[in-house]
């Protein structure tokens, strides 16, 4: 196994002669630079920035297997074609719920041959024994988690088959891991290092700030209102559209109702068949849609260059998921909109929506069934055994590891004995409960994003802790002229000074009442702090001051 870096030169021969790229985009040759020189790299690349690109170069510099663990079988499959269709990149296989048993025959042989290959797997293959324990004998030196923010609680799409991946990279002896997200807060990338067991990793944070999508808020005071005015933006853009609503209902609604003005239209959501979805998402590829009306269950994966639009009729439970959802728009650098349209109700109806408490006896039967199992489980196995839903079964389980009462490995689910029932249930209601805060208090972030007064564009870009200019001139506020470029800068020979109080983004925190927290923006007079059992705070500084919040020292 190589340990020396790549030169810049080496990365970009690698991407010439391989896969015929000319050039490559910032971060990703310091990125593959640091894989290839053995370090554990977490990368956040916005949607379109080449995320891909650093484990293809890096894992042909690396030869070996390469395993790279994506959770959508669509984007598996493209990204096995795209490798294909390359110049002289080595093979690409799939090993997934719809792999025929010939097709996983050859995928073996090919990452069993000793010669270097890109295997993809879904997060929920590695809960196989047969599986991780094949990989163990296989030569694997570069694991990949694709969709990183999947692993962290925090995040905005926690999957409990993420949870079990730390286990798996030390089970496979711990190769470079290179974790990827197109949006990570500062809370959610000390998670995923976290989570994954990543060591002094490198950490490469590009390309945030998208210049060239207008960003706006529409503010309504009834639904009609809102509705009509959703259908009047959408209907006029003459480009590829995206529209995101909260419902599955609502899809097909705004569908119907767009393909009436003359819009070839479809409806997407987790509930439509694999089938109904994959021609959803080719016909929207190949042009044969203007508009997809969808739920968030159209995300990772849409690799459409030419989106001018995208519109949420809905707010979304956090700023984390509108920032994702966004940047599926101006792939290709052209201008595009982002617009959100909201009522002042829709933020209690988010609330309501992300509330919710598992019963105790629910608990309870799942701790059990897990207790009392001679082998590790998955999560439809529990469900059946616990006799609840997969998607309660799921919630459960996640929050049975979080508590200490279960432990994820790369078999699987196992329950963590020496406890009473009532300790494990109480337990998982106390997490609930400070979930539930933090679910809360990301929708708080949502509408100081909806109803922020400064430039749009540095709202967005403080909540992840970027550096912004103090007024964009693309977004809603600035085109009102309701920002002052100026305010708020004070600099000395062109650098900002540092705030005497220490309060700057990433900065280490203790509060009286809340404990330990991470700043994770500021303004001139508060700032936005993370803490881990209450999720977003808005500080004033003079905290500071009073006692009340105190910098930790580095």
């Amino acid at each position: 196994m190589s340990t020396t870096a790549p030169s810049l030169a080496d990365a970009r021969r690698a991407a010439r002669d391989a896969f015929g790229w000319d050039s490559l985009l910032p971060g990703q040759a310091e990125a593959i630079s640091a894989v290839v020189g053995g370090r554990d790299t977490l990368v956040v690349f916005p949607t379109g920035a080449g995320k891909s690109a650093v484990y293809q170069i890096a894992g042909l510099e690396l030869g070996g297997v390469t395993v790279v663990i994506s959770p959508l079988l669509a984007l598996q499959r493209d990204q096995v074609l795209s490798i294909d269709e390359a110049p002289d990149a080595p093979a690409a296989v799939a090993l997934n719920s719809r792999t025929s048993a010939k097709d996983e025959r050859a995928a073996w042989a090919a990452i069993e041959s000793g010669e270097p290959v890109y295997a993809f797997l879904a997060p929920e293959q590695l809960a196989r024994p047969e599986m991780v324990e094949r990989l163990t004998r296989a030569d694997v030196r570069l694991l990949v988690v694709d969709e990183a923010h999947c692993v962290s609680a925090w995040g905005h799409d926690f999957r409990p088959d993420y949870a079990r991946l730390g286990e798996v990279a030390e089970a496979l002896g711990h190769p470079p891991i290179l974790a990827l997200t197109a949006t990570a807060s500062s809370p959610v990338r000390t998670d995923i290092i976290e989570k994954l067991g990543m060591r002094d990793p490198h950490l490469e944070i590009r390309g945030m700030d998208r210049p060239e999508i207008h960003l706006a808020v529409r503010r309504h005071e009834s639904d009609g209102e809102k509705r009509g005015a959703v259908l009047d933006e959408v209907a006029a853009e003459s480009g590829p559209a995206l529209l995101y609503v909260a419902t599955r209902k609502e899809t097909d609604a705004y569908a119907d109702a767009l393909a009436e003005r003359g819009r070839r239209s479809a409806a997407y959501h987790g509930g439509m068949n694999a089938k109904a979805r994959d021609a959803v998402h080719h016909a929207w590829l190949d042009g044969e849609l203007d508009v997809v009306v969808a739920t968030s269950a159209f995300g990772m994966g849409i690799d459409k260059p030419d989106v001018r639009l995208v519109v949420h009729a809905d707010v979304t439970e956090s700023l984390d998921a509108y920032a994702q959802e966004i940047g599926r728009a101006a792939r290709d650098g052209e201008p595009a909109r982002a617009v959100l349209h909201y009522r002042p109700e829709d933020f209690a109806l988010r609330s309501f929506f992300a509330a919710g408490h598992a019963k105790p006896a629910e608990i309870t039967a799942a701790w059990k069934a897990l207790a009392r199992s001679t082998a590790p489980m998955r999560a439809t196995a529990l469900a059946e055994a616990a006799d609840l839903s997969s998607r309660r079964a799921t919630r459960i389980l996640g929050a049975l590891v979080d508590v200490g009462a279960a432990e994820a490995t790369s078999r699987g689910f196992s329950g963590v004995g020496g406890r009473r029932p009532k300790e494990v249930a109480q337990a998982v209601r106390d997490h609930e409960d400070a979930q539930q805060r933090i679910r809360e208090s990301r929708i708080v972030v949502m509408r100081g994003y909806a109803e922020a007064t400064r430039c749009r564009r540095v709202a967005l870009l403080d909540y992840f802790g970027v550096e912004s200019p103090e007024a964009c001139g693309a977004c809603d506020r600035c085109d009102a002229g309701s920002v002052d470029a100026g305010a708020g800068v004070e600099e000395s020979d062109g650098v900002a000074d540092a705030p005497e109080d220490g309060l700057v983004a990433d900065a280490a925190v203790n509060h009286e009442a809340w404990g330990a927290g991470t700043v994770v923006s500021t303004e001139s007079d508060r700032v936005t702090v993370f803490f881990e059992d209450q999720g977003y705070k808005v500080v004033a500084r003079e905290a500071v001051d009073r006692g009340v919040l105190q910098v930790s020292d580095a």
